[in-house]
């Protein structure tokens, strides 16, 4: 009679532990998977922002997008200037039969027209559904998260300190040019503020700039009405913003006063 090897005990135990462990089996699609922030799933439109230069289109590897597009005559704005043309996106489709996920149409967008999407249930059962057009990728713009914030102390992009310092000399002037005129006509400042705007078309609060902030009340409210998170950020951010300028504009009459 032979004694059984240590081998085949260890295997029971093996078998006995997994025997008492839990399933771990995803119940999908009942169950969504956690999927991290930044997940490639498909390729979102933002059509507003395509100016049809047609470079996603060529430096695609797989040949896989197609644009199609016309050409229109614009109306001058000021009298005596030349009319100009400009490209009409009439069809903007992806055949994600082809695509390979690599990203570069993305990268080299210079406008800003293409965004990774974690959407990932497409599925279909025939071949030819896979080639979506413009309108299914710019509804999957809903499904596009927000960029992540800047660091702590991180300098603003050029584009924004620029225009910012733009605004903010654009106002001095204005209240340097107001100003003297108010004194002769003994009005106070804000009168005179208020009269430039008006010949300009403007409101006196378009002086104020704030820089935009999450409203967290506003957010979770949205959130909690079934808002998407791109929606419900970029509305709590207005009300942010229309709460900052509230205050300055009181902060401002109660110094005048």
């Amino acid at each position: 009679m032979t004694v059984p090897q240590v081998g085949l005990f260890k295997g029971l135990a093996l078998t006995l532990k997994t025997m008492l462990k839990p399933a771990t089996t995803a119940q999908y699609p009942h169950v969504k998977p956690d999927l991290p922030p930044r997940t490639r799933g498909v390729i979102a439109l933002m059509e507003e922002n395509c100016t049809v230069c047609m470079l996603c289109s060529r430096e695609c590897p797989d040949w896989c997008i197609y644009i199609d597009s016309h050409k229109e005559v614009v109306p001058p704005k000021d009298e005596g200037a030349r009319a100009r043309t400009r490209n009409v996106l009439d069809r903007f489709a992806i055949d994600f039969a082809l695509c390979m996920y690599c990203g570069i149409c993305i990268e080299v967008c210079p406008f800003d027209a293409l965004f990774w999407s974690p959407e990932f249930e497409y599925a279909t059962y025939n071949l030819l559904e896979l080639t979506h057009e413009k309108e299914r990728l710019r509804a999957w713009m809903e499904t596009v998260p927000p960029p992540p914030p800047l660091e702590s102390g991180a300098e603003l992009p050029k584009e924004v300190s620029d225009g910012l310092a733009a605004a903010r000399k654009a106002a001095e002037a204005r209240a340097a040019a107001a100003a003297p005129a108010a004194k002769a006509a003994g009005a106070e400042p804000k009168a005179a503020a208020g009269a430039a705007a008006a010949k300009t078309g403007k409101k006196v609060e378009d002086d104020i700039h704030v820089e935009a902030q999450i409203d967290q009340e506003v957010f979770d409210q949205l959130i909690a009405e079934g808002k998407s998170e791109r929606v419900a950020r970029a509305k709590a951010k207005a009300a942010y913003v229309r709460k900052e300028k509230a205050r300055i504009r009181a902060e401002r009459e109660t110094a005048n006063t």
